[in-house]
């Protein structure tokens, strides 16, 4: 077609101007047409650029240093523990709360029970407290009683030993009894006030020992409960390490659950191309994976807050030796259309072409746009472990609690039992 084009043109000059061109000057006229041709098409390519330039490079910055990228959800065991059986594979769906791994459970099995055994015995001997505190008011009565007929006798001793009627052996052997029940009575209030002590303002249920003994049974039963492990959030599992046998410890890395309901691009614009975008502006992307024909419509959530190199394994020190300018990069995080995402799936780490439309006016350049889904992104399972935990102690509690007594029921709830007065020091009789 060009070389038709071209000899059409070389014989409309040969016929048209070559012809009337004396011979001498027909080199010259031949030489003024070219260069009148080349001149056009350099005056056309320019025009092309400019207008390339007008249309699209200075309304877009573009960058193939892009990539898709998503929240890699790592799955770790919180115990300590052999695999038994693992239940799902790389590519595989689950649902957040699936049981992805369970470990062997003997161990925990056996210290949970322990635990049970220990919190069993703590009620008892704090049952025991507090029946030693109702024990040591009754002994005190009983002693208060003696007391009282103690002094009933030596008044009436002492009224009739001048006329004879007793020897005054008996009045002195009745004061003596009086002074051993004196101080027998004040030890008695002492053990009552050291039993009081470890019970007082509290009750068998919130008994510090019992406390104690309930939180090492919650941990054991955590450590048993844990041995299960589950999916912290729905998404496809990838990146499968454990196999059945396996001993993993917390800081053990089993797989990854990846979420692609939730991706976006992060692309690395060079620096001096940065000072026109702002979020909120439109972004077209192509993806590798789909080629050039498919397009995906996004918009600039935010820009990092540092270059790469800053957050690196080793940061540049740049005040140290020969320091070589360098072009950095900075991270800007581009939402992709949630309806496009379910039209064509992507995955993390796939590559990306994104041109940024900064003629678009956008929102200021510290303002974030990032719609984190939060409810996607909880583990409410976490937070009701302890539930058959609390159960389980309420019940271990109520079956090593002795029936209530009326005469101890009072010392439970703080107060004195009814009709028991006030224990005392009596005063001291001088013979």
């Amino acid at each position: 077609m060009i070389r038709e084009l071209w000899e059409r043109w070389r014989h409309h000059v040969a016929r048209n101007v070559l012809a009337r061109t004396p011979p001498r000057y027909r080199r010259r006229v031949l030489r003024n047409w070219r260069l009148l041709i080349l001149g056009g098409f350099v005056a056309f390519g320019w025009a092309v650029l400019l207008l390339w330039w007008w249309l699209f490079l200075s309304r877009w910055v573009v960058t193939n240093d892009a990539y898709v990228t998503g929240n890699l959800v790592p799955v770790k065991s919180q115990v300590n523990g052999t695999v038994v059986e693992v239940r799902y594979e790389n590519t595989q769906f689950v649902r957040q709360g699936a049981v992805l791994v369970r470990l062997d459970g003997l161990d925990s099995r056996v210290a949970l029970e322990g635990a049970e055994a220990r919190l069993g015995e703590a009620v008892r001997r704090v049952e025991g407290l507090f029946s030693q505190v109702v024990l040591d008011k009754q002994k005190i009565l009983a002693e208060m009683a003696r007391l009282e007929r103690l002094r009933h006798d030596l008044e009436r001793y002492r009224a009739v030993a001048p006329y004879g009627a007793i020897p005054a052996q008996q009045v002195d052997d009745t004061e003596c009894q009086i002074r051993e029940l004196e101080a027998t009575v004040q030890e008695a209030e002492a053990d009552l006030q050291a039993a009081e002590a470890q019970i007082r303002r509290t009750t068998v249920e919130r008994h510090p020992e019992v406390l104690e003994a309930a939180s090492i049974l919650k941990r054991a039963y955590l450590d048993y409960v844990r041995r299960e492990v589950r999916a912290p959030v729905t998404g496809f599992v990838a990146n499968r390490r454990v196999q059945p046998g396996d001993e993993v410890h917390p800081e053990t890395p089993l797989m990854a659950v990846v979420p692609l309901d939730y991706l976006w691009v992060e692309a690395n614009y060079r620096e001096r191309e940065l000072h026109r975008v702002r979020p909120g502006q439109g972004v077209r992307i192509s993806i590798d994976l789909y080629g050039r024909h498919l397009r995906y419509h996004g918009v600039v959530e935010g820009i990092g807050a540092g270059t790469g190199s800053v957050f690196g394994l080793l940061p540049p020190e740049n005040a140290t030796g020969n320091y070589i300018h360098i072009v950095e990069r900075v991270p800007v995080r581009i939402r992709l259309s949630e309806k496009e995402l379910r039209a064509n799936p992507l995955r993390p780490g796939l590559s990306a072409i994104t041109a940024i439309h900064v003629s678009e006016r956008g929102s200021p350049v510290l303002e974030s746009l990032t719609r984190f889904p939060k409810e996607k992104y909880e583990a409410p399972f976490y937070e009701k472990e302890l539930q058959g935990a609390e159960e389980r102690i309420e019940r271990i509690i109520a079956a090593n609690r002795r029936p209530p007594h009326p005469s101890a029921e009072g010392v439970r709830e703080g107060r004195e039992p009814a009709g028991t007065p006030a224990p005392a020091t009596a005063p001291r009789i001088d013979p």
